[in-house]
């Protein structure tokens, strides 16, 4: 299964992401017997199209987990890109017969992909953030008699022929002598060995995928009816309610009572009334929307 199977015509998430990303959210979700039907044509005839057709009906959903990795600063197209990957692994190992919707057994191998690429590309970037530390980088293994570990005296001249710390050449020896392993344990996807990676253990508790991806829209569009509910109130009930729950230096009542010159026990009348209002407009419990 190659990665011909995510060409939507010709737009991919490293090419232009806008138009990926209006591609895709127009992509129907399968229904459960749907998704059934597809499963089994590729589990019983090698069907390639509804391989493909089960891969791109989830890729908003490899999308919607690339974002929550957003904080990390690499590109979405590239974390798109990998989970995309991941998909289609899922697809290829998906077994119709134990009861499970796609989507959840999906998002393991989507992550693994993920996890892989940001641990692989935050190594490259976290191995030598000092000056010392990326002067050691290029110099270490040319200064080593071998690929082994440096004895005292070896480490004490070494570092002072580079002009760094002892202990930050013994930190730089460490780092460099670490490995990664691979999440999945892959060698090839065909390998026997993928039923043993250490994804295929791990149970995720967090929140079903079909909940989360609803749990986001929900809290969007609640976003959206609070702005659009606190343009609509008056100055003064509006910059109270950003000061005392939408800040994150809160004001007190009486911090707000001397600001407007008013008593405190009008700026909680006042506070009431605006939350009242935000509440009918919005439909849902104060609580729900002011955290």
């Amino acid at each position: 299964m190659g990665k011909s199977l995510l060409a939507i015509d010709h737009v991919s998430p490293g090419q232009n992401l806008d138009a990926y990303l209006q591609t895709i959210s127009a992509i129907p979700v399968l229904s459960v017997t749907e998704e059934r039907a597809l499963a089994e044509r590729l589990k019983d005839q090698n069907d390639l199209e509804a391989a493909r057709h089960l891969v791109m009906s989830h890729l908003r959903f490899v999308v919607h987990i690339a974002r929550s990795y957003s904080g990390y600063g690499l590109p979405l197209g590239d974390l798109i890109q990998e989970g995309n990957v991941g998909m289609m692994k899922a697809v290829k190992r998906f077994d119709p017969e134990v009861g499970v919707r796609l989507v959840s057994f999906a998002v393991h191998w989507i992550k693994a992909e993920m996890h892989e690429y940001i641990l692989k590309n935050w190594r490259i970037v976290k191995i030598a953030t000092t000056k010392a530390q990326r002067k050691l980088f290029f110099n270490l293994r040319s200064k080593k008699k071998d690929l082994g570990w440096m004895n005292n005296q070896e480490a004490s001249n070494i570092a002072e022929d580079l002009g760094v710390e002892l202990k930050t050449l013994r930190e730089m020896e460490g780092r460099l002598a670490s490995t990664d392993t691979a999440f999945d344990m892959t060698g090839s996807d065909d390998d026997e060995g993928a039923q043993f990676a250490p994804a295929q253990y791990l149970e995720d508790t967090s929140a079903n995928p079909e909940s989360l991806l609803e749990s986001s829209d929900w809290k969007n569009h609640s976003q959206g009816q609070l702005i659009s509910a606190l343009q609509n109130l008056d100055e003064r009930s509006r910059d109270i309610l950003t000061q005392r729950w939408l800040s994150d230096n809160k004001a007190t009542l009486h911090e707000l009572a001397d600001q407007y010159q008013v008593s405190a026990e009008r700026i909680r009348q006042l506070e009431k009334n605006a939350m009242k209002k935000l509440k009918d407009a919005i439909g849902v419990e104060q609580t729900d929307f002011i955290a």
